[in-house]
Order: structure tokens, then sequence, then C-alpha cells
């Protein structure tokens, strides 16, 4: 009889550890991830400036023609201009090329 007491009170600490561990499981392969994707994705939407060309949720192809804090709008046809959100902007096609400036072009000039 008190063998069985001894041998029950470290198998219930088995119980225990393998939740624990489950859930670490858990975090490292589901929860991480997603949060990594999501702030990505936030970065992404935050830095769309006029001239890139995106593609919504939805599959529409458009290029940003304006940009404000919580919406972006699209040209997807010439003359045709839509606002979405910016949560409904999945992905960047092509980056708008930003022109040069002359305080650049001057730092050049200076060092040959």
């Amino acid at each position: 009889m008190l063998y069985a007491q001894s041998a029950g009170g470290a198998g219930s600490l088995t119980p225990i550890l393998m939740i624990v561990l489950l859930f670490g499981v858990m975090y490292f392969m589901m929860i991480r991830p997603q949060q990594k994707r999501r702030r990505e994705a936030e970065s992404m939407q935050s830095a769309l400036s006029p001239g890139d060309e995106v593609v919504t949720i939805g599959g529409l192809y458009g290029t940003v023609t304006g940009v404000d804090d919580e919406t972006v709008l699209l040209e997807v046809a010439p003359g045709v201009q839509t606002r979405y959100a910016r949560p409904a902007i999945a992905r960047v096609v092509t980056r708008a090329e930003l022109p040069a400036t002359p305080a650049t072009e001057d730092a050049d000039t200076v060092k040959e």
C-alpha cells in the first residue's frame, strides 16, 4: 500500500508536464508564426505609397493612387478608382520607384 502511494505522487506530475509541453509546442508551431505574419502584413500595409501595384484579398490588381490613415485609393482601370481599407491589401506586386533627390546626387558628385 505504501508503494502505491509513492508511485502515485510521481505519476500526478506527468499529466501536468505533458499539458505544459503541449502548450509550448502549440505556441512555437502555431501562435508565434501567426504573430510574425501579422506583423509583416501590418508593416507592408503601413509602407504603401502612391504608385505601388498591389493585390487585394479578393484578388483585384490595382495601382495605389492615394493613401489615408485607414484607407487606400486604387486605380483598377484607367479613370476607375476604388477605395479599400488598408487590411484589404494582401501583397505588393511592385513598389513605386522613388525619384532621385538632388541631395543624394550632390553627395555622389562630391565623392567622385
